[in-house]
C-alpha cells in the first residue's frame, strides 16, 4: 500500500463509529513506531540524533502524516516503513469491517421502514449511498432487527418473462397504534381500524435496471396478499389480489403457497412451495376489500311470486316440501344492520318454516307424516281465505338414532377469514362434535387453491384429536369447491355405512372461483352422486360475496337441506337444539299435491315455495327430486283462495265454459279440496302416499278461532310478503304483523318469536 493510498485513508470523511476505530489504529501504528525507533538508537549512536517527525490528526476524523525526510537513516526509513504497512492493514480490515455493515444498515432503513414479516427481509443491497441520495429519499427512523436463522432460497428458475413489479409498503401514519392495527392481522384490531387502514395501502412502482437496489424477490408482505398462499401448513396468504393507490381497482398478483414467494428479478419467476391448504400454524389474511365494494354482491335465484291462478283451468298445485332455514337468517342480518334485505333473498316459506310448532305428531315411525289442515279468514283481504296445510314429521327418539357418518367440508381460502365465517364454522362445529356419540365418525376435507383430507374418518369417542383438528383451521388461497365437493363424496363413500346416516356437511360462504364453477355442471355431478346414499347439506357463512342460488342448488339436489349461520346462537339452533332435525331424515323425495274443489274455490295463489314449484306429472315420478325431512321437522304451506261468490281478481271468460255455466247454489258441506302427500323412507327407492281432505269442518270464522300456531305461521307468511313487495296484500302492514304475532306469540322457549317481533319493526323502521 503506497503512501497516496494511506493519505486517501485518513482523509476520507467517516461516521464516529469509524472515525473512532482509525484513530485506536493510528495509535497502536505510532506506538510500535516509537518502540522501533528506540530499538534502533540503543544499537547505534547515530540514532540519537535523528529527529523524529510524529503522526498529527484533523479535526473531524481526518488525519495527515509525514514520511521520514532524507536525512534519516536508512535503518531507521526501514523500520518506519515497516510500522507504516503494519498500520495500513489495520486501516483497510476496519474500514471493511465497519463501512460495509455500516452502509447496508443505513440502506436498509431508507428503503423499507414498513413491518417485516415472512420473508420480507430477504432483500440484497449494493452500491454506495450518497447524501445526495439520502436528500431525495424521506429519513427514516432505523427500525432494530432481530436476528434470524438464515432461510434456505429454491433456486430461481430462468425465465423470459416481464420482471414482476415490486410492491412497497406505504408508511405507518404517526397516530397508528401498531403494525397490526395497519394491517389488519387481529380482528380486534381489524375492526377497530378506520376503512383506510383495512384497505392494503401499496402502490406499484417499476423496478430500476441499475442502482443501489437489486431485487432478489418479490417482497412478500401481508398487505398484497397472495393469490395461491394459503396451500398449506401454517398458510399466511390471501386471494392473490392488491389494491393500487392511484385507480383503486384490484390487480392481481403473483401467486404465492405457504410462506410465500422468493424469484429471480432478471427472469420474473416465482419459485413456489406448495403443502396442504388451510391447517397448521400459519396466520389468516383478513379480507381488505372496503366495505361498500363488499355490500350488494350476495347472489340469490330471481323467484317472482306465484301468481294466481283459476280453477277452472288450473285446478291441481304441486310443489315440493322445503325445510330450508336459510333465507330467515340472512334477512334477519339485514335487518340488524338497519337495511331490508334483497327482494330475491326473502323466500317465505323459510321464514315461515324456520319456527317450530307444535302440530300434531304422527303415531308411529311406519307412517312418518300427520297432515292437517285449517281454512280461516285473510288478514289481508276481506272475503278472502286462507288454507293453512301443516305436516308434522316422526322424531325418532335417542335409541332410534342411526349412526352416522359425516364428513365436514369445510371452506378455507381467503374469503373465509373474517369473523363471521371460518371463526363461526369452527364454533358451530365443535358445538355439534359434542352432540354427536361415541361410536359416530368424523372425517374432515379442507379446500382453498387445493384440497387436502385434514382428518381420516374418526370416531367421536377420540373427541380431542377431532376437536384439535377443527382448531388448527386457517384460512388462505383462492376456492376450489368442486374438487372439494368431489373429495368429500370420495372421503364418505369409501366409509359408508349402509345402516346409517351418510351425509356431508358444507361449510361455505359459496364463492367458487377454482375449477368447476358452473352452476350446471356442479348440479349434475350432485345429481349422479345422490344416487351413492350421501347426502349433501350446507351451512352458509358470511355475507358480501355469499353465493345463496349455488348453495340452494346443491342442497336441493343432494338430499339435504341449506342453513345461514350468522349468530353462535343461530349456530347452536341448527346444530344443538336442531340437531336430530339437521342430521338425520326420515323421508326424501317429499311432495305435496293439492287439487281444489271448483264448487268452492274459483282461484288460488300458493304464498311461497316459488322455487320449488314441479309439475302436476312431477308428483307420480319417483325419479323425480323433491324436498328432504328430518326428525320432527314441522313443515307449513299456506294457500290464499277466492271462493265462489266471492269477488275475484279476474275476469271471466267471454269464450269458454265459464259464460254458459249456470250459477248453482255452494254446498255448505263441499270440501274445499283433497291434499297428498307422496314420500319415500331414507333407504327405499318408492314412494309412498298419505291423502287427506280439506273440509268445512276445519274452517275458523274469525281467525281468532283459529289454532295459535296457525295464526302465528300466518303472520310471519305476512311479513314475508310485505318484504318482497307483494301487491296482494291491500293495507296490511307492520302493524297488523306486531299486532298478530304478539297476539298469538305463545310459549316462547328460545326467544325465537320474540326476536321475530322485533325485527318486524326493524323494518318497519327501516321503511321510514
Amino acid at each position: 500500500m503506497t503512501d497516496q493510498d494511506l493519505k486517501k485513508i485518513a482523509q476520507t470523511p467517516t461516521p464516529k463509529p469509524r472515525r473512532a476505530a482509525r484513530e485506536a489504529a493510528l495509535s497502536a501504528g505510532m506506538a510500535e513506531f516509537d518502540a522501533s525507533v528506540s530499538e534502533s538508537q540503543s544499537e547505534s549512536e547515530q540514532r540519537t540524533q535523528t529527529k523524529r517527525r510524529k503522526f498529527s490528526f484533523r479535526s473531524k476524523g481526518s488525519g495527515r502524516h509525514t514520511r521520514p525526510s532524507s536525512n534519516h537513516s536508512l535503518l531507521e526509513r526501514k523500520f518506519s516503513m515497516r510500522a507504516y504497512s503494519k498500520y495500513a492493514v489495520a486501516a483497510s480490515v476496519v474500514a471493511v469491517a465497519i463501512i460495509g455493515p455500516a452502509s447496508l444498515y443505513y440502506k436498509r432503513t431508507e428503503t423499507y421502514d414498513g413491518p417485516v414479516t415472512g420473508l420480507q427481509g430477504l432483500q440484497n443491497f449494493s452500491g454506495s449511498s450518497s447524501d445526495a441520495d439520502r436528500e431525495e429519499r424521506p429519513a427514516a427512523e432505523p427500525r432494530k432487527m432481530a436476528a434470524k436463522k438464515p432461510v434456505a432460497l429454491p433456486a430461481p428458475v430462468p425465465s423470459k418473462t416481464k420482471p414482476p413489479q415490486v410492491v412497497k409498503t406505504a408508511k405507518l401514519k404517526p397516530d397508528d397504534k401498531s403494525a397490526s392495527a395497519y394491517l389488519g392481522l387481529g380482528r380486534e384490531d381489524d375492526a377497530n381500524s378506520t376503512a383506510d387502514q383495512k384497505v392494503a395501502r401499496t402502490e406499484n412502482i417499476t423496478p430500476p435496471a441499475s442502482g443501489r437496489l437489486k431485487q432478489l424477490g418479490e417482497l412478500y408482505d401481508n398487505s398484497a396478499r397472495s393469490q395461491e398462499a394459503g396451500k398449506g401448513l401454517g398458510a399466511a396468504g390471501g386471494n392473490g389480489q392488491s389494491w393500487t393507490r392511484s385507480s383503486g381497482e384490484r390487480g392481481p398478483n403473483r401467486p404465492t403457497d405457504g410462506l410465500g414467494a422468493v424469484g429471480n428479478y432478471s427472469s420474473g419467476t416465482v419459485a413456489q412451495t406448495q403443502p396442504a391448504p388451510g391447517f397448521g400454524d400459519g396466520s389468516q389474511t383478513p379480507d381488505r376489500t372496503s366495505r361498500s365494494s363488499r355490500e350488494h354482491r350476495d347472489k340469490f335465484e330471481v323467484a317472482p311470486s306465484s301468481p294466481i291462478k283459476q280453477v277452472a283451468t288450473n285446478p291441481v298445485s304441486t310443489f315440493s316440501l322445503d325445510v330450508d332455514t336459510a333465507s330467515y337468517a340472512f334477512m334477519r342480518r339485514a335487518l340488524n344492520a338497519g337495511r331490508l334485505p334483497q327482494k330475491n333473498a326473502v323466500r317465505v316459506e323459510e321464514l315461515v318454516n324456520y319456527f317450530n310448532y307444535a302440530y300434531a305428531p304422527p303415531e308411529s315411525a311406519d307412517v312418518p307424516f300427520k297432515v292437517e289442515a285449517n281454512v280461516v279468514p285473510s288478514p289481508w283481504r276481506t272475503g278472502n281465505k286462507l288454507v293453512h296445510l301443516s305436516v308434522k314429521g316422526y322424531e325418532l327418539s335417542s335409541a332410534e338414532r342411526p349412526p352416522a357418518n359425516l364428513v365436514f367440508l369445510i371452506d378455507v381460502s381467503g374469503s373465509m377469514t373474517s369473523a363471521d365465517k371460518l371463526p363461526l364454522v369452527k364454533s358451530a362445529l365443535l358445538m355439534l362434535v359434542n352432540e354427536l356419540k361415541p361410536d359416530d365418525t368424523i372425517g374432515i376435507v379442507t379446500y382453498a387453491s387445493g384440497t387436502a383430507v385434514a382428518l381420516q374418518p374418526t370416531k367421536v369417542k377420540e373427541k380431542f384429536k377431532v376437536l384439535s383438528v377443527i382448531g388448527a383451521l386457517r384460512s388462505g388461497g383462492s376456492t376450489a369447491g368442486a374438487q372439494g365437493i368431489h373429495d368429500a363424496y370420495r372421503l364418505a363413500e369409501a366409509n359408508f355405512d349402509p345402516q346409517g346416516v351418510n351425509r356431508i356437511i358444507l361449510a361455505t360462504d359459496g364463492d367458487f372461483n377454482v375449477g368447476i364453477t358452473n352452476r350446471e355442471e356442479l348440479k349434475g355431478y350432485i345429481e349422479h352422486k345422490r344416487k351413492s346414499g350421501v347426502f349433501l347439506s350446507i351451512l352458509g357463512v358470511g355475507q358480501g360475496n355469499y353465493n345463496d342460488a349455488l348453495m340452494q342448488t346443491l342442497a336441493q339436489n343432494g338430499n339435504g337441506t341449506a342453513s345461514y349461520i350468522d349468530t353462535l346462537n343461530e349456530a347452536r339452533k341448527v346444530l344443538v337444539d336442531e340437531a336430530s332435525s339437521t342430521l338425520f331424515a326420515i323421508a326424501k323425495d317429499v311432495k305435496v299435491q293439492v287439487e281444489f274443489n271448483p264448487e268452492r274455490v274459483q282461484s288460488y295463489r300458493l304464498i311461497g315455495y316459488e322455487t320449488r314449484a314441479l309439475k302436476r306429472e312431477d308428483f307420480n315420478n319417483d325419479r323425480v327430486d323433491a324436498g328432504e325431512v328430518g326428525s320432527g321437522h314441522s313443515v307449513t304451506a299456506i294457500y290464499e283462495i277466492t271462493p265462489v261468490g266471492a269477488p275475484s281478481d279476474v275476469d271471466p271468460l267471454r269464450y269458454g265454459e265459464s259464460k254458459t255455466a249456470p250459477v248453482v247454489q255452494v254446498d255448505p258441506d263441499a270440501e274445499y279440496g283433497f291434499v297428498k302427500l307422496r314420500y319415500k323412507l331414507p333407504n327405499e327407492t318408492a314412494s309412498k302416499l298419505i291423502s287427506q281432505a280439506i273440509t268445512p269442518s276445519e274452517e275458523a270464522s274469525r281467525i281468532d278461532m283459529a289454532p295459535q300456531d296457525a295464526q302465528f305461521s300466518i303472520a310471519v307468511a305476512g311479513f314475508g310478503q310485505l318484504l318482497r313487495g307483494n301487491p296482494s296484500l291491500n293495507d296490511f302492514s307492520y302493524d297488523d304483523v306486531i299486532e298478530l304475532a304478539r297476539r298469538t306469540k305463545g310459549v316462547d322457549q328460545f326467544g325465537y318469536r320474540s326476536e321475530f317481533i322485533n325485527l318486524v319493526r326493524n323494518a318497519k323502521s327501516a321503511t321510514r
